[in-house]
């Protein structure tokens, strides 16, 4: 059976849209997996959030030509979309944008079939795309699923490459998603992700429906579906109908990613955020007051062009005072295209220091919020055993360990969450 290898870089959405590709060889009777000497084909799925991870694709590309120099090459995702450099990368055979990646599949084997390498250059102007690419996935790798809802971005915040790479908001036909669900749920999965680009911006236009609306109809139509996570979703898209969803549902998750990117009043606004601390304080108060255990993680850039050492400080505090259960922290990273990349740029070493130091204050965070559970008695879903461990994840995302028993492998079970360790809870299953 011939083999597809696949390497995914960058966010989840990626992951999906692997996985959905996965899915169409295995029906046509390939092997698919990771990128290994003995794969025909390999598909690089690249990302382009930073200058790190245009690189980081690139070496993939070539990775994979060292690994078989004889099969086919092809790459897609936001690196090949938004970097006309990438066209010039010799030895690809197909480039594909972030419009047409199921044109993967038939393109490869028909490539395959034919004995016919020619290259194939598919990369539409996403600016103006409007369709959304109907792809599903059924193929995960862990007891978590995730579920692409909607794809694009129309913010144009002033540091993001990410509208050029994606285009437009489009979003999955109703019926569709909860089709998709359906068959997740029939598959055994007991969480799903709902994943997307700006996934608050979700609207299916024939029925009207929003994204609340989406998670209400969820809800209410596939009862097998015992979480629900959002995987990461803007602080103004979160309306009064999600939080009264939030109150009243605990199948929604305790967890909740709300990027803030910084906490300074003129870098939001230099950065074309479409909120101050103020709106992002309030929004805050009502989550918590609907959920008042509810983990909030956060996105954070340091060292845009205007964050001086005065608005830095800014952001540090209002970080503090939100109290976040943990940071993703990111140095600004110049991306062409942005309007941030045409400001005066600051040294990388102020970038590097200030990332450490909100690193050290996401560890005390996390930390403390960890402590907050123990003596606790919460629902974990295990996904994986590890050496003398079975792992898996409370509803608002504490990573618990208990005593390996690979039986509990996608089960939910109540645990009692005895004491923290280096970065996780270790924990004993409360006999029913």
């Amino acid at each position: 059976m011939s083999k597809i290898g696949f390497i995914t870089l960058g966010c989840k959405v990626n992951t999906y849209e692997s996985n959905a590709l996965k899915d169409k060889f295995i029906e046509l009777g390939y092997d698919v997996g990771d990128a290994t000497p003995d794969c025909v084909a390999y598909i690089i799925n690249t990302c382009s959030v930073t200058n790190m991870a245009d690189s980081k694709s690139r070496q993939m590309i070539h990775r994979c030509q060292k690994l078989n120099p004889n099969a086919i090459i092809c790459a897609t995702g936001c690196y090949i979309q938004s970097n006309e450099e990438a066209k010039s990368i010799e030895g690809i055979d197909i480039l594909l944008g972030n419009a047409n990646k199921g044109d993967a599949v038939s393109l490869i084997d028909d490539m395959l079939k034919n004995n016919k390498r020619e290259k194939i250059v598919k990369i539409f102007d996403i600016l103006h795309n409007k369709e959304y690419e109907p792809l599903t996935a059924t193929m995960f790798d862990h007891t978590r699923a995730f579920v692409k809802i909607e794809d694009g971005c129309q913010n144009f915040c002033t540091y993001c490459v990410i509208p050029y790479a994606r285009g437009p908001v489009r979003s999955k036909p109703l019926m569709l998603a909860l089709r998709e669900l359906k068959d997740i749920s029939n598959l055994g999965y007991k969480e799903v992700v709902l994943s997307g680009i700006d996934i608050g911006k979700y609207y299916d236009k024939e029925t009207k429906t929003n994204f609340s609306g989406l998670v209400k109809l969820i809800l209410e139509n596939i009862p097998d579906i015992e979480r629900i996570r959002i995987s990461s979703i803007e602080i103004t898209q979160i309306d009064d109908e999600f939080l009264e969803l939030l109150k009243n549902n605990p199948k929604i998750t305790s967890h909740i990613h709300l990027p803030l990117q910084a906490g300074s009043d003129k870098v939001l606004k230099d950065m074309n955020r479409k909120y101050d601390t103020n709106r992002f304080r309030e929004i805050v108060n009502k989550i918590r007051e609907a959920r008042p255990d509810i983990a909030l993680t956060t996105d954070v850039i340091v060292g845009f062009p205007t964050e001086t050492d005065e608005e830095y400080i800014k952001s540090k505090e209002f970080i503090k005072e939100i109290n976040f259960a943990k940071l993703h922290v990111f140095p600004y990273s110049v991306r062409n295209n942005t309007k941030a990349a045409l400001m005066p740029q600051l040294a990388d070493s102020i970038k590097k220091k200030r990332a450490s130091d909100l690193i050290r204050l996401s560890d005390e965070l996390e930390k403390n919020y960890y402590k907050k559970f123990i003596g606790s008695n919460l629902s974990v879903l295990f996904e994986q055993s590890n050496d003398d461990y079975t792992v898996g994840h409370t509803s608002n995302y504490l990573e618990v360990r208990v005593n390996r028993d690979d039986n509990l492998i996608s089960k939910i079970e109540n645990v009692s969450l005895e004491s923290l360790e280096n970065g996780f809870i270790k924990g004993k299953i409360v006999k029913k």
